[in-house]
């Protein structure tokens, strides 16, 4: 179960008390919509350059990743961070929305950025070009880890992307960082309600162990 105030903060806290200090992306992606909090499993597709990709058939490798998509999956799209192309657009948004997907994030970029945030999809991205991948770029693996920001994401970690940035919690210690995260999203209301009215900072410090 995830509390439904957790936040990629509170993930990132939870992540430093269990040792793993380095779980965050090293660049803020931004959103399409902005306010959107995507949690999900990672489904991972990794793109390189392609230039002699077959022309007649562009698509077929993300069309069979996307509708494998299962419900809560959060596609993870790597690029080396190229700008050489987007590699999402509003169709693969809505193929991914319509399988249950909960979001995607991608160093590389968007494209058709005020059609995606039309549908509502939680489209997390390096940048916007209006260029096709097509003939640039091509998926080279999938449902394999990737890297992205210096973060090694494997195929159904937990990832969570907001305004503030993405995290990323590995499988193996998943269960000992939601406790913590948990415990810690419901302690903060306490927190908030103390210090608005008028208890300091000091006495919620030493009340709490929360800031």
């Amino acid at each position: 179960m995830i509390h439904p105030s957790l936040t990629t903060a509170i993930l990132s806290d939870s992540l430093d008390k269990v040792g793993l200090r380095a779980q965050v992306l090293a660049e803020r992606l931004t959103c399409v919509v902005p306010g959107t909090r995507a949690v999900g499993r990672a489904r991972t597709a990794q793109f390189l350059p392609a230039l002699d990709a077959d022309p007649e058939h562009p698509y077929d490798d993300a069309i069979d990743f996307i509708d494998a998509t299962a419900p809560g999956d959060l596609i993870v799209i790597a690029t080396g961070q190229s700008n050489a192309s987007a590699f999402w657009g509003e169709l693969f948004s809505a193929a991914a929305q319509g399988r249950g997907a909960v979001g995607m994030i991608t160093d590389g970029n968007v494209r058709d950025s005020d059609k995606i945030q039309a549908l509502g999809f939680g489209a997390f991205a390096r940048g916007a070009r209006p260029i096709d991948y097509r003939g640039r770029m091509a998926i080279a693996a999938t449902q394999k880890p990737v890297t992205i920001g210096g973060v090694v994401i494997a195929p159904g970690d937990l990832v969570m992307a907001d305004d503030d940035g993405t995290v990323v919690v590995p499988r193996a210690v998943e269960a000992d960082v939601l406790a913590i995260a948990n415990a810690r999203a419901a302690g903060e209301s306490h927190v908030l309600r103390d210090l608005l009215s008028g208890v300091t900072l000091r006495q919620v410090w030493e009340t709490y162990g929360l800031l």
